[in-house]
């Protein structure tokens, strides 16, 4: 039965789409209620003019002065009165109370008998109407220490200010619990309380048939609009829920369809998932950054701030009050055909925005269809709405020794409450290790240390000092590297392969757990080179290189002239790329010369040239001359050697006619 369960169990289990060998069989168990400790009312303490049994004239003594409660009885009405103020009696009375049964005076003196202070009733009495001079609070009585103690026994967390402690209700709590036997033993299904309607709710005892209606059988999704996620009309859509967050100027919504779309999952094998019919995000700078709180809300305790940025989140906040109400509005004919509400707005301006009032009203604070998540939710946005349908509808699995629990939970005999309880075993400490593990321990330790360094002669002296075999595995183990050869390749240290190889005695066909060779997790053509190297020394007969996945043996000389030949070519291709480098620069400085060239035979014409020589400067034009002038001169007096040039200009004209 428990593969069975197993199997059962392999997806998540979706409330809307149980299995049915779990819904023929499912079970509602005893929820547990929540315990509401009460302050124990007073031990009542007839006074002189009051008792259980009065003295009548013509009764007789013997039948008047007894106590039916403790089964004892008096030679005269005096004593009686006694025995009511005392703590036999007081006790008794409580043990009536609890619905347990009386004591009598020897198991009432066994129970007081490990107190340390025995103080009657009367004497308890009196000092509560007498407070001492000195103002020190009176004595505790034998009876509400015996009482104290009692509570501590049965319940560990109960202390003496547990009285002035202030109690929470006793609330339903949040998950109805399901068993059944087609799953594994002591396993129980929890289901959200708040996914049934309040009416589904009163009847607990038809919870099973309310799931059992519930259920869906998938089919495709509905067609919706491209724009706006609406579905088109005449669309059915079947069961579906409204689920909100609004708070810090974050809002997000979504119409969720109950009914699951199935399909294929990559593996080939069925999969479930949800219909998302339509939704929305809005988000508005609303919050006063690095203090907290809405704009209008700052504005109703100290009074409309007049900054820039205040002006901003006033403006936001309208916006957003007028983009989310708009949307319910668009929304309306889901939103009324929908199960249940999920809302969460955090704040007053949230809710304000939400329920209103105001005209056109979507939402209303007394739909009994209303309810908030009964868990914690982080900031609105689409992630974490579909986080919260997915927490809401899927159905949570816990395993509980029920044995266990009702030990746990049942009350001690009265015979033993009187007992302190027990202490608790003391956890066993941990196996002391052999000294073969201590030494394993060790190793591994310098080891590890040694070949990270590139320790060379210190590993291979510790190796040949401690007489290490070339077998040694790391304590405790590592499944990718568990020798010093697996752990030197992994860390492309090839002189430390090569000493572990040809020095060392390691073994290269050793494999890991993942059944990997050190040869394998070589990263770099260098360690390799250095297995290949240690196959050629070692020989052909050292070890079966093949099965180590080496490639052929290669001398160190053979390896010398590979590299050597690879630097000479490095070499010349480094020559050669530079020679073109310094081709391709002369190349570009011919063209640009002569691209200059060009530009001056344009501007002044061809040899017209200033003194002889390919250096003598060309005559420059008088625009050049002018910004070589004013060059360096500020604005006013570039202006004023400009009106002296113009000036002379016009009267050089005025001279020449």
């Amino acid at each position: 039965m428990a593969q069975k369960g197993d199997q059962l169990l392999q997806r998540p289990l979706y409330v809307f789409d149980l299995p049915e060998e779990i819904l023929s069989t499912i079970t509602l168990k005893n929820q547990p209620t929540r315990p509401v400790q009460e302050t124990p009312p007073k031990i009542p303490t007839p006074t002189r003019e009051t008792s259980e049994t009065p003295d009548t004239e013509g009764g007789s003594p013997a039948k008047a002065a007894s106590c039916n409660l403790c089964g004892l009885s008096f030679p005269n009405v005096s004593e009686q009165r006694n025995h009511v103020r005392s703590d036999l009696h007081g006790y008794n009375l409580k043990q009536k109370i609890k619905g347990l049964k009386p004591v009598g005076e020897a198991d009432f003196e066994k129970l007081i008998g490990d107190l340390d202070e025995s103080i009657s009733g009367s004497e308890s009495s009196e000092s509560d109407e007498d407070e001492e001079e000195d103002g020190t609070k009176p004595k505790e009585s034998t009876l509400s220490a015996l009482l104290k103690k009692q509570a501590k026994i049965s319940n560990p967390e109960f202390d003496e200010f547990a009285s002035t402690k202030k109690q929470r209700g006793s609330g339903k709590p949040p998950l109805l619990w399901f068993t059944s036997p087609s799953l594994p033993e002591n396993m129980s299904l929890g289901i959200y309380r708040a996914i049934f309607s309040d009416i589904e709710q009163e009847e607990e005892g038809h919870m099973v048939d309310t799931l059992r209606r519930k259920q869906l059988s998938p089919k495709l999704p509905p067609k919706v609009k491209l724009e706006g996620g609406v579905p088109l009309p005449n669309t059915d859509i079947g069961p579906h829920y409204f689920l909100c967050i609004i708070g810090g100027g974050h809002f997000a919504a979504m119409i969720v369809a109950l009914t699951p779309k199935k399909g294929k999952s990559h593996t080939g094998a069925d999969e479930r998932s949800a219909t998302v019919i339509a939704h929305k995000t809005f988000h508005r700078y609303t919050t006063r950054r690095k203090q907290g709180g809405s704009q209008s809300a700052n504005d109703n305790s100290k009074g409309a701030a007049h900054s820039a940025g205040s002006s901003l989140r006033r403006y936001n906040e309208a916006a957003l009050t007028s983009e989310v109400r708009d949307l319910l509005k668009d929304w309306k004919s889901l939103i009324d055909t929908a199960d249940l509400l999920f809302i969460r707005a955090s704040g007053t301006t949230g809710r304000r925005t939400l329920f209103g009032p105001y005209e056109g009203q979507v939402l209303r604070n007394n739909d009994a269809r209303n309810r908030g998540f009964p868990f914690s939710t982080r900031r609105a946005t689409q992630k974490e709405l579909m986080r919260a349908f997915v927490e809401l509808t899927r159905v949570k699995q816990s395993t509980i020794d029920e044995a266990t629990l009702a030990a746990l939970n049942a009350p001690p005999p009265a015979e033993t409450r009187s007992t302190p309880t027990p202490a608790k075993p003391p956890k066993p400490s941990p196996p002391k290790p052999t000294k073969e593990e201590e030494a394993a321990l060790l190793h591994t330790t310098q080891l590890t240390s040694l070949i990270k360094r590139s320790k060379i002669p210190a590993l291979l002296s510790y190796l040949k000092s401690n007489a290490i075999a070339p077998t040694f595995t790391f304590s405790p183990p590592n499944h990718h590297t568990p020798t010093p050869l697996h752990l030197a390749a992994s860390l492309n240290s090839a002189p430390v392969v090569l000493a572990l190889l040809t020095k060392g005695g390691a073994d290269p066909t050793r494999l890991s757990d993942d059944a990997r060779t050190p040869f394998a997790l070589a990263g770099d053509r260098a360690t390799r080179d250095a297995f290949r190297i240690a196959r050629a020394e070692l020989g052909e007969d050292a070890f079966a290189w093949d099965e180590a996945s080496v490639p052929g043996p290669l001398s160190r000389a053979e390896v010398e002239a590979r590299d050597e030949r690879e630097r000479a070519e490095k070499a010349g291709e480094e020559k050669a790329e530079a020679e073109r480098r310094k081709a391709e620069t002369e190349r570009l400085r011919r063209e640009t010369e002569g691209e200059e060239e060009r530009r001056r035979e344009k501007r002044v014409g061809k040899g017209k040239a200033l003194g002889g020589g390919a250096s003598a400067m060309l005559q420059k034009t008088g625009a050049e001359r002018r910004e070589e002038d004013g060059r360096g001169l500020g604005v006013e007096a570039r202006a004023r050697l400009e009106r002296e040039r113009r000036a002379r200009a016009a009267e050089e004209r005025m001279r020449r006619g």
